[in-house]
């Protein structure tokens, strides 16, 4: 039997089991005239334990190892009910004085350069643990939901988004090369790249399955260095057979639901650190989105409300790409709560998506919410196998890449629905954090790829 995380004992009376073992890490040690106050956190909860004895530590520091042998008493500590008389403490790594987390405030630009220790800090361990309950909760989600998931490749020959923003795989001495290279003589025989989406390969299941999804790293070669991009994240794609966009949009709503009432259930003392040290009124912003019911409206009709007004940085037109600013002013002012922007102009949008009868827009939607904008976007595809050709062919993609996900369109095809959120953007929404690379272990962008 495992020994109790510093959790469970915070939730002990000091008569339930007063002879406990704490491990973890030193968060201070304050030595006084006639007692030694240790505090230890093991990452479990956002407050460590307090444990106390009358002999002086001045050899202990911040951010040892040490396990703790003592019995539980009531506490005097604020906020606390029990702490550790410590009768034996053993230091099991020590840590030396210039230990980069001393009790102080710490920048995120310097924690980041420090990002194999900032877990140890209460921010990125409450963002962890929140991070960890949302994991759990997307799978949560889907499996009560009938879906099955799926695991699918992170190399690929095919450009989901068209967009062309793909890191290459190779096994040639590209230095060595400096013509043309022969892809034939490469690992695969062919240009690979690692995969911007698992979307189409998750399609080829829906068809198959009904319904899946999958939740996986995806990779995109932007150069965009913004508080909002990364080179390298987690995206999670549901894909649904007989599926249309208002059937999509149920979806989208009820999955952000159940997600932001879990979190809001379950991780409630996290949260509150956020609303009291990151950003105020974070609680009621993601309360807003739990209960309400979204609004729809059409791409067309949005722009007309956005071209009433004046402010604007960007001057919004009809086939323009909503801006964020955009996206914010419809959520915020002309919903007053979460929207659902549908049917999108075609030219700004993905091959793969359904052409409506106008032939100027598809059947896309984005799902906006506020003091954020956009936070998922999605489709119904293209299940007519000509019109789908015809859209690669305008792309300027590449026929034979995409011949297996054109036979899905002549194999049976049915009318089937999708789409797609970045699992760091959700955990940035929640928590408030300013920075995507502060919500991810190991940030990689342009640049940047220290660990």
């Amino acid at each position: 039997m495992m020994v109790p995380l510093i959790k469970d004992l915070l939730t002990m009376a000091a008569s339930d089991s007063p002879e406990v073992t704490v491990r973890g890490w030193v968060r201070s040690v304050r030595n006084m005239a006639t007692v030694c106050f240790v505090t230890v956190n093991d990452g479990s909860s956002l407050e460590g334990i307090q444990c106390t004895t009358d002999t002086q530590q001045s050899e202990l520091k911040t951010g040892s190892s040490v396990v703790i042998r003592g019995r539980l008493i009531p506490s005097l500590a604020s906020g606390q009910t029990v702490e550790v008389q410590i009768e034996e403490l053993t230091v099991i790594g020590e840590a030396p004085p210039d230990y980069p987390l001393q009790k102080k405030r710490h920048s995120f630009e310097f924690l980041r350069e420090i990002a194999h220790l900032r877990a140890r800090t209460n921010t990125f361990g409450a963002l962890t643990r929140i991070s960890n309950r949302l994991s759990f909760a997307v799978h949560e989600f889907f499996q009560k939901n009938g879906f099955q998931h799926i695991h699918t490749p992170i190399i690929t020959t095919s450009d989901t988004e068209g967009a062309g923003a793909l890191f290459q795989v190779t096994t040639l001495d590209m230095e060595r090369r400096p013509f043309v290279p022969d892809y034939s003589q490469d690992f695969f025989g062919k240009k690979t790249f690692l995969t911007v989406s698992g979307q189409l390969e998750a399609e080829s299941y829906a068809t198959a399955l009904s319904r899946v999804y999958t939740f996986g790293p995806t990779f995109r070669a932007e150069h965009s260095n913004t508080t909002r991009h990364l080179a390298e994240f987690w995206m999670i794609e549901p894909e649904v057979a007989f599926a249309d966009l208002n059937d999509n949009a149920a979806l989208a709503e009820d999955f952000l639901h159940y997600l932001f009432a879990t979190i809001l259930r379950d991780c409630e003392s996290d949260l509150a650190f956020f609303e009291k040290n990151i950003e105020k009124a974070i609680l009621a912003t993601v309360q807003q989105v739990a209960d309400s019911s979204f609004s729809r409206i059409s791409y067309t009709d949005a722009v007309k409300e956005l071209e009433k007004q004046n402010h604007f940085t960007f001057k919004p037109f009809w086939g323009c790409d909503l801006q964020t600013e955009h996206e914010r002013f419809l959520t915020e002012q002309v919903a007053q709560g979460p929207v659902i922007v549908t049917d999108y102009p075609k030219d700004i949008k993905a091959f793969y998506m359904k052409l409506n009868d106008d032939q100027k827009t598809v059947r896309a939607m984005d799902v906006l919410v506020p003091r954020l904008g956009e936070i998922i976007g999605g489709a119904q595809r293209e299940d007519n196998v000509e019109r789908l050709e015809r859209r690669i062919r305008e792309s300027g993609l590449n026929r034979g890449s995409y011949a297996w996900y054109v036979d899905l369109r002549r194999f049976g095809t049915v009318p089937h629905s999708g789409f797609g959120v970045g699992f760091e953007r959700l955990v940035q929404y929640i928590t408030g954090m300013q920075n995507i690379r502060d919500v991810i272990p190991y940030p990689r962008a342009a640049g940047y790829a220290n660990f």
